[in-house]
């Protein structure tokens, strides 16, 4: 009969992953835009969760908070801008609309992006090396903590381990 192998469980380790921040005003677009092309070849809808963002590379998936009320969405980086001053990013209306900021047309807002919220390998790679490039003393989260399996000793109880004859080599 095999013996079973008893695996330790993985110790509890924080869920400490660095993260892209960016704080600022965020806007949205006028209706003007909706049907246009985005930078990233996609038409402009805005009853999508879409935004534009300068540095954030696209097909990002960032959560952006309304510091006022606390309401957060999550997006997907689809276009460049804003091009106003001290805007980091600009929603389509309906992202706007579930961070309750149509009536103020402009909010302070914290967007964050995760690296492993991101869809693909590329875009987490992207997003790890700009929060390196913040962090430079934080590890990447791609590295996750080794668990370690130990193979049990075997049974070695009435067996004669102290003499020396490990038999003859001819």
């Amino acid at each position: 009969m095999p013996q079973e192998i008893e695996f330790e469980e993985a110790p509890d380790v924080p869920d400490i992953e660095p993260v892209y921040v960016h704080k600022g005003k965020a806007s949205y677009y006028a209706d003007f835009f909706h049907g246009r092309t985005t930078a990233s070849g996609e038409r402009f809808s805005q009853n999508r969760l879409t935004a534009a963002s300068r540095r954030l590379p696209l097909g990002s998936r960032v959560t952006v908070t309304n510091a006022d009320n606390g309401r957060s969405v999550e997006v997907v980086i689809n276009d460049r801008g804003p091009y106003v001053k001290g805007r980091v990013i600009d929603l389509s209306r309906k992202a706007a609309s579930e961070l309750g900021m149509i009536e103020d047309g402009v909010v302070n807002v914290r967007v964050e992006a995760r690296p492993s919220d991101q869809p693909n390998r590329s875009l987490r790679h992207r997003l790890e090396r700009m929060v390196a490039a913040l962090y430079p003393d934080r590890k990447p989260a791609s590295e996750p903590p080794v668990t370690v399996a130990e193979r049990p000793e075997p049974d070695l109880t009435g067996t004669d381990l102290t003499g020396t004859d490990l038999g003859t080599v001819e």
